[in-house]
């Protein structure tokens, strides 16, 4: 059971990664993408709906970590607290100029709101490169490592969102910032590859990863930089859809696979307790992103609640 136990989590937070460096890096690369009212407003529609179903997942991992691995939770709030403090600072910016943009028909409040997008999406990205790093380290440790993980884990948010972008904004009457989002797949690609080397040669330093599992590190290290690699080549724009999933699912596999963390046995009462609720629900939320996926593969041509 706390092998499966195991596997959930890791899954629900890689999960969450892949689908919210979708709408969280696109969101960051707004100004970027961006440039006429009617654009913003198009990259808030892709954003949106899609930034629900993300948060989803993180709440489910945010369950299954308190429900089932609670020592765990208490030694990641107790050594992150300032970094989960401003992530859930830039989240709620975020989902308010999501939520509020279309609520008042005024160019200052939508630009405000476009705003709190942006500054919301690049501290959700850079707090959860430093959470990444902190886990990896057991702590928030001032080193190269952490500055050069950190660094990537953001670099790969805006790649997953460029990749994102270059799909969902394509539209008859506005193909600039699709083709601006496509664009933007290989340079970044290009960044994170140097990022991502950095990284790998950080962490034999002082202050670098103390978890164990090299051999298993080394190997998603292969997976990651070779997905950078596909990315930045001639045709990395078509292949980004996938090699940017594959790339920031990195970050939460090595966590999951090779984190130092501190761990308790789930008691069998707790386990069956929260496996009878989560069995049933976890194929629900699958089967579930994929309709929206489909659902919402375009961004909506006319107004909608959200812009």
């Amino acid at each position: 059971m706390d092998v499966l136990s195991c596997a959930l989590l890791a899954l629900l937070f890689t999960g969450y990664l892949v689908l919210a460096g979708s709408d969280v890096g696109l969101g960051m690369l707004m100004p970027a993408v961006a440039r006429t009212p009617d654009q913003r407003r198009r990259v808030v529609a892709a954003i949106a709906p899609y930034f629900l179903a993300s948060e989803v997942w993180l709440v489910a991992t945010v369950g299954v970590l308190a429900g089932l691995f609670p020592v765990t939770e208490h030694h990641v709030v107790a050594e992150l607290w300032p970094v989960l403090v401003a992530l859930l600072a830039g989240w709620l910016v975020r989902d308010a100029g999501l939520w509020l943009r279309a609520r008042i028909d005024r160019p200052g409040w939508r630009t405000a709101c476009d705003g709190a997008i942006v500054a919301g999406c690049w501290a959700v990205a850079v707090a959860w490169g430093l959470t990444v790093s902190g886990l990896l380290t057991g702590g928030l440790v001032a080193g190269l490592f952490t500055a050069a993980c950190a660094a990537a884990v953001v670099c790969l948010f805006a790649l997953r969102g460029a990749a994102f972008g270059a799909e969902r904004l394509v539209g008859a009457d506005d193909g600039d910032s699709a083709d601006a989002a496509a664009r933007a797949t290989r340079p970044l690609a290009r960044v994170g590859l140097v990022l991502g080397v950095l990284a790998v040669a950080t962490a034999f330093l002082p202050a670098g990863p103390v978890g164990g599992a090299p051999v298993v590190a080394a190997a998603l290290a292969v997976v990651l930089l070779g997905a950078l690699v596909l990315t930045s080549g001639l045709r990395g724009p078509m292949l980004s859809r996938h090699t940017s999933a594959a790339a920031i699912a990195v970050p939460g596999a090595l966590v999951a696979l090779t984190a130092d963390l501190p761990t308790a046995p789930v008691p069998d009462t707790t386990a069956v307790f929260v496996w009878v609720w989560l069995a049933p629900a976890v194929p629900v939320m699958v089967l579930g992103q994929v309709w929206l996926y489909r659902m919402t593969r375009r961004p909506a041509a006319e107004p909608t609640f959200f812009a």
